[in-house]
């Protein structure tokens, strides 16, 4: 990773054809002038967004709330937003759009290739300083998420400079908003100081860091993972080793990604009991907003090592009164069973 150790921290046609003389008889020297916007009517529109990902474009809608007009291109889980390739609508929305919100750092090339030169332009892996190269799912970042609140909202003052307070006042309310979210982050990483995940695919990395996880996905299948190749059958093997025996508290898999590779990954981590939390990279449509979909995957992540806490702390419960044929105890092993064996006493 390049970044810094994690430092970072719709369609309105413009009014521009109005006035424009129509008929052939029309002359005179107002013919040749130039159609020029009216600023009261455009203050009065929303102002036209268009986002990349569904991602940003929530978060454009929560800054930006009655005052824009927000289309995401890329919408759905259904989409692999690696490999998507815009069609002639998208372009011109792009081309149309008064803000253009993009992720950058390689994820999203197509949203910034033709942009105008009246568009302004909010990316979040200029807000961070990412790069092409950089893990790019930036909007699990917290500081990813803060910095580019901050720059929709300015972008939107800029564009509606009358409508600065309201900008600002649910830039201050999503602020709030965010801190509740950090602050359950803070409190699940001082009760699990020693967490440790691997992954399928390195999707959810900023979120697992800013939770304070340590990833023990082996070297080998994370380079493939993030080359969109196939890992080396060692580096499989590897893998499945090191959920096999349970060395990670947690799997985390990008369902944008399934393969038969990914399958046979989680199904090892199920038989071995290891928890599985499934992510996807553009945000459910189930889900109300960026805030909240990020705040329920905390809420899973917390869930799911309660449950496994319960399942461990049963476990050793079983080892300790000998019930069963062989009980699993604390470090793993299995206990023989006393079946069969006659009283030592009698």
């Amino acid at each position: 990773m390049n970044v810094a150790e994690h430092r970072f921290g719709r369609i309105v046609a413009c009014v521009a054809a109005l006035g424009l003389a129509l008929g052939a008889g029309a002359c005179g020297p107002d013919d040749a002038r130039e159609p020029q916007d009216d600023p009261v009517e455009q203050a009065s529109e929303p102002i036209v967004v268009v986002a990349s990902v569904n991602q940003w474009g929530s978060l454009a809608e929560q800054i930006g709330g009655e005052d824009v007009q927000v289309t995401s291109i890329v919408n759905t889980t259904a989409v692999d937003a690696h490999d998507f390739e815009p069609q002639t609508a998208d372009v011109a929305a792009l081309q149309q759009a008064e803000v253009v919100v993009s992720n950058g750092a390689g994820y999203d090339a197509w949203a910034t290739a033709s942009l105008t030169g009246d568009a302004a332009s909010v990316s979040a892996a200029e807000t961070v300083g990412a790069m092409t190269g950089d893990n790019p799912h930036l909007w699990f970042s917290k500081d990813a998420r803060n910095g580019m609140a901050t720059e929709l909202a300015e972008a939107f003052s800029k564009a509606r400079p009358d409508k600065r307070e309201e900008f600002e006042s649910r830039l201050a309310a999503w602020k709030e908003q965010e801190a509740e979210v950090e602050q359950a982050m803070d409190d699940f990483s001082a009760a699990h100081p020693d967490a440790t995940y691997a992954a399928t695919e390195a999707v959810a990395y900023y979120l697992m860091s800013d939770l304070g996880f340590e990833d023990l996905t082996p070297q080998g299948y994370a380079q493939a993972a993030a080359n969109e190749g196939e890992p080396a059958p060692a580096d499989l093997q590897e893998f499945q080793e090191l959920l096999e025996s349970r060395g990670v508290d947690m799997l985390v898999n990008n369902t944008q990604q399934a393969g038969d590779t990914t399958n046979m990954i989680t199904g090892t981590a199920g038989r071995a009991g290891v928890p599985v939390l499934d992510v996807s990279e553009q945000m459910p449509e189930d889900c109300a907003d960026l805030t909240a979909w990020i705040a329920s995957l905390v809420k899973s992540i917390d869930a799911l090592f309660a449950t496994d806490e319960t399942a461990d702390d049963a476990t050793s419960g079983d080892a300790t009164t000998g019930d069963g044929d062989g009980a699993t105890t604390g470090d793993g092993t299995t206990a023989p069973s006393n079946e069969g064996q006659s009283d030592p006493a009698a």
